[in-house]
């Protein structure tokens, strides 16, 4: 797509020249919007795959992990509610192995994407939509999945100057690109006091979106009960440095080019999201790695379950294994986190609770 036909970049341009430099946040958030509305971004023949399309074991062990919480805890009936449930696939291999349990909770998806809706509604015909998470049922105890859902969320970026600290903002350069910069407003109370002191073009992301999210689910957990899980990258306390990407036909791009062309994702920040479920009186399990948890729970049995009923697959399947499991490659970058409500049974694949 050239810049000529590109309108989101042209919106933006014109905003930009209207009313001066927009917030990184704010870009990510308009990029983002556009894309995920284009098309479906996810599969070898897109830009990016996610856990659940690599391997049916994923939810799968999703599906048992939410059901023996649901055993134990000894309730009747839940909601099933994934955020940003991509093509539906989770969802369906997880609700299939509930049913096994007869665990047939009613399935609820947010998601703002026409084109995804399309795809999840063909997976999970039975699952609701919502826009937002406000419209979600409060009669029962949520059970919550957020896989690969905080990173796709706006980061405001704060940037370290010889003025101070400024939140980075996005202008656009003699050449008519787009060009992050720092802007005019004063930030360094945004700062955690560790960080205010260090040196120019020092860059603290953080991501007000992820937050109000986890404090709104938080306050459901905490009135009806549940539990949240949380499968993304990112890292378990606070550092410096941009995290902020761009994916496009499974590589690297540039993040400040073609907006709504390619994937725009950042870091999630682990330790924030389980301050704001203490505050909730909420118990906080994890993060640990992708790869311990889910061989905690039983991945490479599993595995050889699935290659003996296909010996002709059994290569795919354990190299699926691996691509989810292994430190070189999913295995530690992926970090699990569950977020349980007052009295709820502690989950599996934890040894560390902290509330």
């Amino acid at each position: 797509m050239s810049p000529e036909s590109n309108q989101l970049a042209l919106r933006l341009a014109k905003q930009i020249e209207a009313s001066g430099p927009i917030s990184v946040a704010e870009y990510m958030r308009a990029a983002n919007a556009e894309y995920y509305n284009r098309s479906d971004p996810l599969g070898v023949e897109g830009d990016f795959i996610t856990a659940p399309e690599i391997s049916q074991i994923f939810g799968e062990l999703v599906g048992i992990w939410l059901t023996d919480i649901w055993l134990r805890q000894n309730t009747p009936q839940c909601h099933y509610v994934e955020l940003g449930p991509g093509r539906g696939t989770l969802a369906a291999d997880a609700l299939r192995a509930m049913s096994r349990f007869d665990f047939s909770p009613s399935a609820h998806f947010v998601e703002t994407s026409n084109a995804l809706r399309a795809k999840q509604a063909q997976a999970v015909p039975q699952a609701r939509f919502h826009d937002a998470i406000e419209s979600l049922p409060d009669d029962l105890p949520l059970l919550i999945v957020a896989n690969e859902f905080f990173d796709a969320l706006p980061v405001r970026q704060l940037i370290s100057t010889h003025s101070g600290w400024r939140e980075r903002v996005v202008a656009r350069d003699r050449g008519a690109k787009f060009t992050p910069m720092p802007g005019a407003q004063p930030m360094d109370a945004a700062v955690p006091t560790e960080f205010r002191t260090q040196r120019n073009d020092a860059i603290y992301g953080t991501s007000p979106a992820a937050s109000e999210i986890m404090y709104e689910l938080g306050s459901r957990l905490e009135k009806q009960g549940g539990l949240m899980l949380v499968i993304d990258y990112g890292y378990a306390s606070p550092g410096l440095g941009s995290t902020l990407q761009a994916v496009k036909n499974h590589q690297f791009a540039e993040p400040f080019e073609h907006p709504g062309e390619h994937d725009l994702t950042a870091h999630v920040n682990f330790m924030e999201l389980a301050n704001l479920a203490l505050m909730r009186n909420l118990s906080v399990h994890g993060p640990v790695g992708q790869g311990s948890w889910l061989e905690a729970l039983g991945i490479d049995p599993r595995a050889a379950t699935l290659a003996d009923a296909s010996p002709d697959r059994a290569r795919e399947i354990f190299e699926a294994r691996d691509r989810l499991v292994e430190e070189e490659q999913m295995g530690s970058l992926f970090k699990i986190m569950a977020i349980g409500a007052p009295e709820w049974p502690v989950p599996e694949g934890f040894e560390d609770t902290i509330g």
